[in-house]
């Protein structure tokens, strides 16, 4: 059985949706409700509906093509789909026999679709549960990550993580050391089994000498969930976590506490550095901007994201935020950023600190136009060609570009350009008759040596002006 492509948000169980009483939907045969999720909706009425699935659907048909039962089934269950609604009438007036006999053989929960109920409802209702669960989940985060960040803050930081991180996920976190050995743990003590391949698990994601070594690794013991998680820049130390249940918020809330862990038990910092880091992880989790401004300084500050593989870019900064596809930086607005091979970035406007979140929002879209448009850096400051540029630069090649014509050249070839080469809207514009308008244009011509009629030359000229 295929496993479920990945879905826009979080399943609904089937249960949940049998819940709702204006669908009057009705369970006959197959698993329990609740022992059933539904990852997405999907209509067929094909004889063979496999090639079709993705896997983790409820399935709706109203069996048009139904001729046999059971390899109709077995088709479903081979295609991973996690339930099938059948609507009666107008083809059938009651769910066949043979269907919910075939469902019970298959082990595939079977749902009654009543007349009265369209399927876009049924998809309607499964939508808007997804979009209630998806919701919930990032409400369970953020206030999960909150409380790891006042965790984070107390006199005895690592402890409070971990018992912090526990209480969140209700189940057992350790700190291993690179020796194996549980440093610090918090939380319910699963059974020897589950203790002792939790310990079993954390050398997986710790690196040794002559190999590398993922950043998390993930396992089961009997009925509990196991995790392991590298500490980044603390020499071998490795988070593990054990649950009884595995929610989908829950990968996200360990990866703030592997942050948190990862800056707490790092060789130390001098005191400015480590205020800064303080503050930027702060912000990232949510604090208010103005309860963080005085460890940052007055600024302003620039945001970068970047995104590759290798040697990072040299930004030289320690408000770093390391994450599995982006790193995001904090660093003085004056200090220089530049393009870095194999990596690229997107870099906000200067910000006070008061901003650094909106300064955060356009590092991001800025790093997405770099990436869509295969640049290897791209600032904040408009859209279009225009902001893919680096201002110095840009400026730099404006003034080699333009030094053989004066001002009043130049801004006659401005407004020009601006006016898509109408002379007479030129003249009006700048108050002077057409036929000076034209002997400008061709000094420019002359003294340029460029082909104003060429619109790659034209382009040129106008990002020129512009950015002088």
């Amino acid at each position: 059985m295929p496993d479920p492509a990945a879905p826009p948000t979080s399943p609904v169980p089937l249960a949940a949706l049998l819940g709702r009483r204006d669908l009057g939907l009705r369970h006959l045969a197959g698993p329990a409700a609740d022992e059933s999720a539904v990852h997405w909706v999907h209509t067929s009425e094909m004889a063979d509906p496999y090639p079709y699935l993705l896997g983790g659907e409820l399935l709706l048909t109203a069996g048009v093509q139904l001729s046999d039962p059971d390899r109709y089934v077995a088709r479903i269950v081979a295609a991973g789909g996690a339930a099938l609604g059948f609507g009666v009438t107008p083809v059938y007036d009651t769910v066949p026999a043979a269907l919910a006999e075939a469902c019970d053989r298959h082990g595939l929960p079977l749902v009654e679709v009543p007349p009265g109920t369209p399927f876009t409802a049924v998809a309607r209702a499964v939508w808007g549960l997804m979009a209630e669960a998806r919701h919930h989940e990032l409400r369970r985060v953020s206030g999960a990550q909150q409380a790891l960040a006042a965790a984070a803050a107390r006199p005895d930081p690592v402890p409070s993580v971990l018992h912090r991180l526990a209480t969140r996920l209700d189940g057992r976190a350790v700190l291993f050391g690179p020796d194996g050995v549980a440093r610090w743990a918090a939380g319910r003590e699963p059974g020897a089994e589950a203790r002792d391949a939790l310990a079993a698990l954390a050398p997986v994601v710790r690196p040794a000498t002559g190999r590398s070594a993922p950043a998390s690794a993930t396992d089961t013991a009997g009925s509990v969930h196991l995790a392991a998680y590298a500490i980044a820049g603390s020499e071998g130390l490795v988070l593990g976590v054990a649950t009884a249940h595995r929610e989908p918020g829950d990968h996200t809330i360990a990866g703030v506490a592997v942050v948190l862990l990862s800056l707490l038990t790092a060789p130390r910092q001098g005191a400015d550095e480590s205020a800064r880091s303080a503050a930027l992880v702060r912000l990232l989790l949510g604090a208010e901007p103005a309860d963080v401004a005085p460890l940052l300084g007055d600024g302003p500050w620039t945001v970068v994201h970047a995104h590759g593989e290798g040697t990072p870019p040299p930004l030289d900064s320690p408000l770093v935020d390391a994450r599995a596809d982006t790193v995001r930086v904090v660093l003085p607005a004056d200090r220089s950023v530049r393009p870095h091979p194999g990596w690229t970035l997107g870099v906000s406007a200067p910000a006070a600190p008061g901003d650094l979140a909106a300064a955060d929002a356009q590092a991001g879209r800025a790093l997405r136009r770099a990436q869509a448009s295969r640049t290897p850096l791209v600032r904040h400051g408009g859209t279009g060609i225009a902001a893919l540029l680096d201002p110095d630069e840009a400026a730099a090649h404006a003034r080699a570009l333009l030094a053989p014509i004066g001002e009043p050249l130049r801004e006659t070839l401005r407004s020009w350009l601006a006016l898509h080469g109408s002379w007479d809207r030129t003249a009006v514009a700048l108050g002077v008759h057409r036929n000076t308008v034209r002997q400008r244009i061709a000094r420019c011509t002359t003294l340029l040596d460029a082909d104003l009629d060429d619109m790659d030359v034209r382009t040129e000229l106008w990002l020129a002006l512009r950015g002088r």
